[in-house]
């Protein structure tokens, strides 16, 4: 078939005979996708079946991408019950057929994606949206390197969906997380057996999990990837990787989550970004003996500053995420920038010369990974083609000063999303309107619930 983004590798027959081969006990394959919210959805193929996705595909629903956080089709933009929710073909990604170490029975998955155009543009699946923001460096001769971090909360294992979280217990110890222990040794290893078995899972699924590090609070930890070449690739690690880090915390009696701010007086978790850019001599064009960068990673910081308010919505794509931007809690509360400083939105990390990168600091860590690096690669490509200038670089704490211009609602994040020239530039006028409205459907939906709060407080009055 012809392909509609050159970006988008799939999968051949010889891939699904090989994985067959090597594990011939594996009874079914899922057939999986992250959706606008970053949440895996899927099906399970019975083995003999999943053969017909490597050769024709499989049929799914257009709207599966459209699920607002609760699972509930939201009909954004008439796309849903409005046109009777059409079929598109999606296809499976090359490379993403692995097994699923996790489970009891041998079981295999791999990524899909949307490859068709059959009746609504192919732009609907959020892996498109990046693979066509990618294409544009291609004009400047230019690759990339990418790295994602996530951080978590590791939970005590709720009896049911309305029961408040608690840190995890150890089963080490068959204590609780208590304090903050940022960086600290008797953390992991009250928890190794669960970071062990996360990091083994990743290890056959080929996601290039690295370091694993304790985090501001109790039951919080961070896991890093690695630096790749593979755009595409990389946010296909991040969306898996959650994916590993939840199974593996059922298998071992907890639950793992990725909400921004699951505790008022606590740090939130976020999804921090590494990038560097290579000319076609493989220089990283960020290379300076200067810790600030050279020129052009001043031209990518100013696209970036210029741009973060209208994809913030992005960012921050649901109304506990606001929760996060907080004075002095590491998350950046403005568009500031410098070298070596952890209280800025874009920090350029200590390093050697020629590793010179941009660290974006604003996701939090339930975003869509493959809408996170769109946007982010946006900024930069426009910083970089206008050759903008950055504002003076910050080596103070920039987490006291929050900026009145920075989105701290979800109704303002969407008004500046969707009335973004920029947004509709770079990911299609056709995404902005379907992400947008969303997003206020399921702004709508969340308020129209009463809380205990309010009975609390008003019941009495």
């Amino acid at each position: 078939m012809s392909l509609l983004f050159k970006k988008v590798n799939l999968a051949l027959i010889d891939e699904f005979e090989n994985f067959c081969n090597k594990y011939p006990n594996v009874k079914h394959i899922d057939a999986i996708l992250s959706d606008i919210s970053g949440i895996i959805r899927g099906k399970r193929l019975p083995i003999n079946d999943a053969k017909k996705l490597f050769i024709s595909g499989i049929q799914f629903c257009y709207s599966t991408f459209l699920l607002d956080a609760s699972g509930y089709c939201a009909d954004a933009a008439g796309r849903g019950f409005s046109d009777g929710d059409p079929d598109a073909t999606f296809f499976p990604v090359s490379g993403s057929l692995q097994p699923m170490p996790w489970h009891k029975d041998p079981l295999g998955q791999v990524l899909i994606t949307i490859q068709d155009e059959s009746r609504y543009s192919s732009i609907i699946d959020p892996r498109n949206v990046l693979a066509k923001v990618l294409e544009k460096f291609d004009d400047l001769n230019l690759s990339l390197k990418v790295a994602f971090e996530l951080e978590f909360y590791l939970f005590k294992k709720r009896k049911n969906l309305l029961e408040k979280p608690e840190p995890a217990i150890s089963k080490e110890t068959n204590r609780q997380s208590e304090g903050t222990q940022v960086y600290g040794m008797r953390e992991l290893d009250e928890f190794y057996d669960f970071l062990e078995d996360v990091n083994q899972y990743c290890k056959m699924q080929n996601i290039p999990a690295t370091t694993a590090s304790s985090e501001f609070a109790p039951g919080q930890f961070e896991i890093n990837l690695n630096h790749i070449s593979d755009v595409l690739k990389s946010a296909d690690d991040a969306a898996l990787l959650r994916r590993v880090i939840k199974e593996t915390a059922l298998k071992h009696g907890h639950e793992a989550s990725f909400l921004s701010k699951p505790f008022v007086d606590q740090t939130g978790s976020g999804m921090h970004v590494h990038l560097s850019l290579f000319d076609k001599n493989n220089n990283n064009i960020f290379a300076s003996t200067q810790e600030e960068g050279s020129e052009q990673l001043g031209h990518a910081i100013a696209g970036l500053q210029n741009t973060t308010y209208d994809s913030f919505l992005i960012f921050a794509p649901n109304i506990n995420a606001y929760r996060r931007f907080q004075p002095n809690q590491y998350v950046p509360v403005n568009n500031s920038w410098g070298p070596n400083n952890r209280s800025v939105a874009f920090r350029v990390p200590r390093s050697e010369k020629d590793s010179r990168r941009i660290e974006h600091r604003i996701a939090g860590a339930e975003a869509n990974s493959y809408l996170v690096l769109a946007a982010i690669l946006a900024g930069i490509h426009l910083g970089l083609v206008n050759k903008m200038k950055p504002s003076k670089f910050r080596i103070d704490n920039a987490c006291t000063d929050l900026d009145p211009a920075m989105p701290m609602s979800m109704e303002k994040s969407i008004e500046l999303f969707e009335s973004s020239n920029f947004c509709k530039d770079y990911l299609t006028s056709e995404y902005v309107k379907l992400y947008s409205d969303l997003k206020r459907k399921e702004q709508e939906s969340f308020h129209s619930e009463i809380s205990d709060l309010e009975y609390k407080w008003y019941l009495n009055l």
